[in-house]
């Protein structure tokens, strides 16, 4: 099959959806199947163009077989408002356009939102090539921004994204979303249930393991005999990292427990303001690793840390959980009692509920697998095998391949063959 994923963010960046597109990408050009990625210049998390890409409107390039497209965005700021996350997304849609024509016609057109506004140019392209359009849905732009206070619900901006987000859902195909509470929110929207298909995100099995927790990383950042607590990735509305380095400021009496947090430069800043409000001398802030890095840098954890906030929205799967599980390391999850994240953790069996934005409940469960090695390693085990059993790459490859291949039809299967 010919394959066009349309993602706003690709390899090398390290974090949300990047990486799942890349290992998707590559695991199809694995199954020999053609490859070709339009996505933005790499910027994400600190809405910062990379070095390496800066002054370049178009780039094209081949890596492990896929044939990526980069094309320009406008960014004004690492944490974009209303008006400059509408020209950051604007400017994407428009470049973006030229690269989806300057290349073979796809028989499927893969487009991953958020942005939801990156249906527009999908649509267009998919009429003119007459492609099919698998949409995946990772949040649903009107329900999120509204629950992280972006913009109030009865907004012109709301009404307007509910109005992309319906032309989306029609133009599509298929739907594919990565948690079942998904479905039950876009058949209220109105899609047919018989268009939706659950396909939970990924991790490389292979890349993402157990390993000694004793390694480079400890050594690096001088972490060799503490139990240490991390968390990694993008520091956003959703999140509320005030709440860890509360939990840690109320465990320095136990010195071995020590906190690193991975994240963007800005936030970092910030967070180290509230780390010096909080006396929170246990916690270390680094920037993110590099993507071949992210093993080590999770096996150096003694658990890993999902945190987010009580208005979060409910369906929301964070990405970083089946990395955590993946890792052989325990949760803790800091989340919403009725949200997909909590019932994920528990269901794994490998790691530990609390109340969002309560830093006492989170530093207590810390405290209790800190006291007990045993359980500590038992959630651990349960953690791996739960995402050898639900989240590896191979099963998402293999859902997508047959989704795909139940789409097409049988003249165009033949006209495949021949071709």
């Amino acid at each position: 099959m010919k394959i066009l994923i349309y993602s706003y963010n690709y390899y090398p960046e390290p974090i949300g959806i990047a990486p799942l597109m890349t290992e998707l990408a590559e695991g199809f050009v694995k199954r020999g199947h053609q490859v070709r990625v339009v996505t933005g210049m790499p910027n994400y998390p600190e809405r910062k163009v990379y070095d390496e890409y800066k002054g370049k409107f178009f780039l094209t390039e081949e890596l492990n077989g896929v044939t990526v497209q980069r094309s320009y965005i406008h960014i004004r700021g690492s944490k974009p408002g209303l008006l400059a996350r509408l020209m950051l997304d604007g400017s994407f849609i428009v470049s973006s356009l030229w690269q989806a024509f300057n290349g073979w016609k796809p028989d499927f057109i893969f487009a991953t939102t958020p942005p939801i506004l990156i249906s527009l140019p999908v649509s267009l392209y998919g009429l003119f090539c007459n492609s099919y359009v698998v949409l995946n849905i990772q949040d649903i732009v009107s329900e999120a921004a509204v629950r992280v206070g972006l913009v109030k619900k009865d907004s012109w901006i709301i009404r307007l994204a509910q109005a992309v987000e319906k032309f989306a859902y029609q133009k599509a195909i298929k739907i594919s979303v990565i948690a079942e509470d998904f479905v039950t929110k876009l058949v209220e929207q109105g899609v047919s249930k018989n268009r939706i298909v659950c396909i939970p995100n990924w991790v490389d099995l292979n890349f993402i393991k157990p390993l000694d927790k004793n390694n480079s990383f400890r050594e690096q950042h001088d972490l060799q005999d503490k139990f240490v607590v991390i968390y990694s990735g993008n520091i956003a509305l959703t999140q509320g990292l005030e709440t860890v380095v509360k939990a840690a400021a109320s465990l320095k009496e136990k010195p071995e427990i020590y906190f690193v947090i991975l994240g963007e430069e800005k936030a970092r800043q910030q967070l180290q303001e509230c780390c010096e409000k909080y006396q929170a001398d246990n916690v270390l802030l680094l920037p993110l690793v590099p993507r071949e890095k992210l093993p080590e840098m999770l096996s150096a954890a003694a658990l890993g840390l999902v945190i987010q906030k009580k208005t979060v929205t409910a369906f929301n799967l964070p990405s970083k959980i089946p990395v955590i599980l993946a890792s052989g390391r325990p949760i803790i999850a800091s989340v919403p009692d009725a949200g997909t994240a909590m019932k994920v953790v528990k269901e794994s069996g490998g790691g530990i509920v609390t109340p969002p934005e309560d830093a006492q409940a989170l530093a207590q469960a810390i405290l209790e697998l800190y006291e007990n090695p045993e359980r500590l390693q038992e959630l651990g085990h349960k953690a791996r095998k739960y995402a050898e059993d639900n989240f590896g790459s191979k099963n998402a490859l293999d859902s997508y391949e047959a989704l795909f291949s139940s789409i097409l039809t049988p003249e165009k299967k033949h006209h495949n063959s021949i071709n």
